[in-house]
């Protein structure tokens, strides 16, 4: 039997150096929710992201400089309307991250993961398993406990930002899929064009006078809020990039999307350890059928 174990070992090893920095992505990306509420009021969060993204973009910019040359028209076109759709997302996760929990943001979000392939099967019109309706069903129900909290009340105006965020993030994966002229492009280009836009989106509507300037905003930063933001800017969006695209080269796809799936545990212990947050009995119970909803989901489809 020893024979036979040897060889396996550094193979093990060799999975989880892939492994870690993955989990490590969903671990920062879980703790990017209480890190945005952090840093961010209702009246900053405008500029709040212009500054997360501007951060990056340049470096972006220059690693995928030839991807960007090489890119034609069309997937200009197609990364610049993936990018408007990103700036939904981002825009309906900070003013809801604003107004609710940590810990709701990251578990809600999670039913992206349910989402998805009930808009894909009302694409296709093929019916989804009945395992994965369970599923889901165990899901939704998970989301109407977490958001009560101690009782039941009325969900917050964030659980319901971070819901459609969660229906915009669906949006997203499906003009990903159905988009042609971006099936082909450069991920690194991709995601340079669609930040971009995002960033373009933001500077015109801080440019309006939608809530205060970036400038302003930069200016009252202490060295917390300017952690916070490198923390976002580097961490959960250039380095979550570059790991992505490292390890999908790797290992399989749909491991690292199993490791990413972790996020929502993350933002919840991130919320309940290190910021402080209260589920009661009913939002945890809510809270793990969130979980074991979307982890069902993702075997059952």
């Amino acid at each position: 039997m020893s024979t036979l174990a040897a060889p396996a070992a550094p193979a093990v090893r060799r999975a989880w150096l892939t492994d870690l920095p993955v989990l490590l992505v969903a671990v920062v990306w879980g703790a990017s929710y209480l890190a945005a509420k952090g840093i961010t009021t209702t009246h900053t969060v405008i500029a709040v992201l212009v500054l997360r993204f501007a951060v990056v973009l340049p470096a972006l910019m220059v690693a995928g400089w030839r991807g960007l040359r090489a890119l034609t028209a069309p997937q200009w076109r197609g990364a610049a309307t993936l990018g408007l759709i990103l700036s939904g997302i981002f825009l309906l996760e900070t003013y809801g991250v604003v107004r609710t929990s940590a810990t709701n943001a990251g578990l809600i979000i999670s039913l992206t993961m349910i989402f998805t392939p009930f808009a894909e099967a009302a694409v296709t019109r093929k019916r989804p398993p009945r395992a994965f309706l369970a599923a889901a069903g165990l899901s939704v129900l998970g989301v109407v406990l977490l958001t009560q909290g101690g009782g039941f009340t009325r969900p917050s105006a964030g659980d319901g930002l971070i819901l459609l965020a969660a229906l915009a993030r669906t949006v997203h994966v499906l003009a990903m899929s159905r988009i042609k002229a971006v099936k082909d492009a450069d991920s690194l280009s991709l995601t340079t064009v669609q930040l971009g836009s995002a960033v373009a989106v933001f500077a015109v509507l801080a440019a309006a006078g939608t809530g205060a300037s970036p400038w302003s905003v930069a200016a009252d930063f202490g060295a917390r809020e300017w952690a916070g933001l490198l923390f976002l800017s580097v961490f959960c969006t250039l380095f979550a990039f570059f790991v992505q695209m490292w390890a999908v080269r790797r290992t399989s796809p749909s491991r690292v999307s199993l490791l990413l799936g972790t996020e929502p545990l993350w933002a919840a212990a991130v919320g309940i350890a290190v910021g402080g947050e209260r589920l009661g009995v009913v939002g945890l119970v809510g809270g793990v059928l969130v979980v074991v909803g979307t982890s069902w989901g993702r075997g059952a489809r």
